[in-house]
């Protein structure tokens, strides 16, 4: 028998359904209100675990970051999968140096990794990647480097919140345009230049256009893209990767440059079947200000809010690092 807690929220639930016209089905349609197992339950399989089934995560903060931003994703991680064997590294080696250029920062995090892993003595069966923002084209540099090759037989998940993985290109916002030029300009930002591809006077030679071309995200076992529509500071294309119409109508080779990004990225993606693909679209429940107008305060959300770290990776999330 349901009690008067749960009727009530089927019926709210109801009502909020006719009242968007929404026709389509909710987590709580498919899955029992009540689990029959508590979030935090610990596995039987999973409670032996050896030295060899260590699994790594590295996050990577983004532009003027830290290496506390990530925090909750980590506490989130350990809460949610208390029997497996996890480990982080919460880059530091990028602090207060974002508006360097990508190979100085790509150079930076590659030569973390290795001296935490030798530092430590570890060896990981699994490794993992979480970034926001920015540290999402780090982790991308960083694993087209020499050094990484012999770890990208152990790559699991690539976890990108708000990454530009296509840069600022077609960016609806003409306030965070202004807002971001100004800023390349004062800290005279070489990732900011190189996000808006303007690091080259050939758009083919410049940084991202050759990532593009040398993306390694096909060793992954899963790679999770989460954008946001409110997000004003990363394109939603650029987030999911994928086209845009600006993109498509573009007659200059602006245009024609973006499509082979798309394709150059998801291509290798596409064509490997042990690898799956999954985008996530997140509308956040944001207050009328100032950070929400410009965009701001869904670009960090993702960093911040602990209800949507929390649904996230308790509902669907920690699967892709089990």
């Amino acid at each position: 028998m349901l009690g008067d807690g749960t009727l009530s929220f089927l019926k709210a639930k109801e009502d909020f359904k006719r009242q968007i016209h929404f026709n389509g089905t909710l987590y709580s349609d498919i899955h029992p209100i009540n689990p029959t197992s508590p979030y935090f339950h610990v596995a039987e399989e999973l409670r032996p675990f050896s030295p060899e089934g260590l699994h790594l995560i590295v996050c990577v903060h983004g532009l003027d970051g830290n290496s506390a931003d990530l925090r909750l994703v980590k506490t989130y991680l350990e809460l949610v999968l208390p029997g497996s064997n996890l480990d982080f590294l919460m880059s530091e080696r990028n602090q207060g140096g974002t508006f360097s250029t990508f190979d100085t920062m790509t150079d930076r995090l590659v030569s973390e990794i290795f001296c935490y892993l030798e530092g430590n003595n570890l060896n990981p069966k699994r490794i993992s990647f979480v970034g926001h923002s920015l540290g999402t084209i780090i982790i991308r540099s960083a694993l087209t480097r020499p050094q990484m090759r012999p770890l990208l037989p152990k790559l699991h998940t690539f976890l990108s919140l708000s990454g530009p993985h296509l840069g600022t290109l077609y960016n609806s916002s003409g306030l965070v345009n202004m807002g971001l030029w100004l800023m390349q300009r004062w800290k005279k930002s070489g990732s900011l230049q190189q996000l808006s591809l303007k690091d080259a006077e050939d758009p083919r030679s410049s940084f991202l256009y050759r990532l593009a071309r040398s993306s390694e995200l096909h060793h992954f076992r899963y790679v999770i893209l989460s954008a946001s529509a409110q997000d004003r500071y990363v394109p939603l294309h650029s987030a999911r990767v994928e086209m845009c119409r600006a993109a498509v109508k573009d007659p200059t080779v602006l245009g024609t440059i973006y499509q082979e990004m798309v394709h150059n990225i998801l291509g290798p993606l596409m064509n490997n079947d042990k690898v799956t693909v999954v985008r996530y679209d997140v509308h956040h429940a944001l207050p009328s200000t100032a950070n929400a107008l410009i965009g701001r305060a869904a670009h960090i959300a993702v960093l911040d809010s602990e209800l949507f770290i929390e649904k996230f990776l308790l509902v669907v999330g920690s699967k892709y690092f089990q």
